[in-house]
């Protein structure tokens, strides 16, 4: 191995032809961001098991010491190389995975997970004896108290490795890029990355390598590499507190071992890429950090996609930049879907910004369920907004810290209340919602009742006019089984849209 090379100064004339720093193009990002679905990627690491405790924590224990977590809920999701594989179908893009489980119920629970997602190819080989890698996190009020972890991280065993190998091979020709996400636990130990670089060569694709560890020879020849910080640091024995020491030490790291690029990621400074011989950087795009859980799989699994799906390698680091930013802003391991992504770059929408698919609705109610805040929940087909509805929004309003509606699609309201109906479409109704400020997000649903919805979203109030009992209210028997409320909104007289509607109509 070469040693490293003398550091870089962007000072000096002669270094700075040698790494020019560009303006990253500024093509149609909105199109840049769909055609991330057009990607087809083989992720092969270490898979995990992200277990979430939630709960509250009001006394402490009689028998020693320490605080009670009293469990309100368990939520489990793949974690380590398993979230690379969620962030890419997150983004609508097809997946081979290639890892390996213990023959215990995590490794059971794991594959079910996985195998559960659309799009995905799994391939998750078994070893007996194995403990799957899985972290357990308590959190209280929004804040994680502790972290359990089961796992053995030794290398798996030879003869497993060269099958995972064979089928990587195998598999590697029907996909675009190859993706190693190495958590060090022992999937790709030894030369297990060496001769899979080698199968995606052969086969003509690049590879992008989330790394770990200090010897990045195992890697040697690899397309992208994506070490953050420290770990650039840990790779190359070389300062990276300053821009200028940076792009020198990954200067280094990409001589040394022949990889094509390096993008070091730098929490709050942001991202830099050194492409061939040009830089690139890009700021931080998080404007509220409340959880780097997971960040850096989001960034790998947006940059693979967006080098699959033919983009420029500076245009899907921009992807990458702002989906990490995405993800830090939200709560536990997440994801960053299409429609965030194009949020993220039309910050002019503004009210419409309200308005949610029905997974990131989950995920911003759970966002605001680990503040601490009240959720209301209050559904209807508001096909003509009139003061009934804005008196029955107040009340619902009144009764929560945060308010969501949800809106019966075209084709239920059609079903509900037949074919003359609605008169203004879903996209009208909700633009028309979001622009009250009682409705803190609304979320279109296509079923003739909003249970799923209500199952999914689990409020703490639930809200329907007066003209029904509490018996009568759709969901209202979950509600109260998680310990939540109904409540019943006075009405005006004389208003309802069937009435407003017939007087329109003469």
């Amino acid at each position: 191995m070469q040693g490293p090379l003398p550091p870089a100064d962007p000072a000096n004339p002669a270094d700075r032809a040698q790494f020019p720093v560009t303006d990253t193009p500024g093509p149609d990002l909105a199109e840049a961001v769909r055609q991330l679905k057009r990607a087809s990627v083989l992720v092969v690491g270490d898979a995990m098991l992200d277990r979430y405790v939630y709960g509250q924590i009001k006394r402490i224990s009689p028998e020693a010491p320490v605080p009670i977590l009293g469990v309100e809920r368990e939520v489990a999701m793949p974690g380590g190389a398993g979230n690379v594989v969620r962030n890419l179908t997150a983004l609508g893009a097809a997946v081979a995975f290639l890892s390996v489980v213990g023959d215990d119920q995590a490794g059971a629970d794991l594959t079910g997970l996985i195998g559960g997602q659309p799009g995905v190819e799994p391939w998750l080989l078994v070893q007996g004896g194995r403990a799957t890698t899985t972290k357990t996190r308590f959190i209280a009020s929004g804040q994680q108290v502790m972290r359990a972890d089961h796992e053995i991280a030794r290398p798996i065993h030879e003869r497993l490795a060269d099958r995972l190998v064979r089928i990587a091979a195998d598999t590697v020709a029907a996909t675009s890029v190859m993706v190693l996400s190495d958590y060090n636990k022992g999937v790709l130990s030894a030369d297990v990355p060496a001769r899979l670089i080698a199968a995606a060569r052969a086969a003509g694709r690049r590879v992008v390598v989330d790394p770990k560890g200090h010897d990045y020879s195992r890697y040697a020849g690899a397309d992208i590499i994506t070490p953050n910080r420290a770990e650039l640091a840990q790779a190359t024995g070389l300062p990276v507190e300053t821009e200028e020491e940076i792009v020198a030490a990954a200067r280094a790291l990409r001589e040394a071992h022949g990889f094509g690029a390096v993008l070091v990621t730098r929490s709050e400074d942001g991202m830099t890429l050194l492409d061939g011989d040009t830089l690139h950087h890009f700021p931080a795009e998080a404007p509220e950090v409340h959880d780097v859980s997971g960040a850096g799989d989001t960034v790998v699994a947006v940059l693979a996609a967006g080098v699959a799906a033919g983009l420029a390698l500076p245009l899907a680091a921009r992807l990458a930049n702002i989906a990490g930013g995405l993800v830090v802003g939200k709560v536990g391991t997440a994801v960053a879907r299409e429609n965030d992504l194009l949020e993220a770059l039309t910050p002019e929408r503004g009210t419409l910004r309200k308005v949610m698919r029905r997974a990131s609705a989950a995920e911003q109610v759970e966002r605001w369920r680990q503040r601490g805040w009240r959720v209301g929940f209050t559904n209807g087909c508001f096909d003509l907004l009139h003061p009934g509805h804005v008196h029955l929004l107040e009340q619902a309003r009144s009764w929560c810290d945060r308010l969501v509606v949800g809106l019966n699609a075209d084709s239920s309201v059609k079903r509900l209340k037949g074919p003359s109906r609605p008169i203004q479409p879903e996209a009208a109704r909700a633009a028309v919602l979001a622009s009250l400020s009682t409705v803190d997000l609304v979320t279109i649903f296509e079923e003739d009742t909003p249970v799923e919805l209500i199952r999914l979203l689990r409020p703490d109030v639930l809200v329907k006019g007066a003209d029904y009992t509490v018996a009568q209210v759709v969901g209202g028997e979950l509600v109260q089984e998680w310990g939540g409320v109904v409540k019943l909104a006075e009405l005006l007289p004389g208003n309802s849209t069937t009435a407003t509607v017939a007087r329109i109509r003469g």
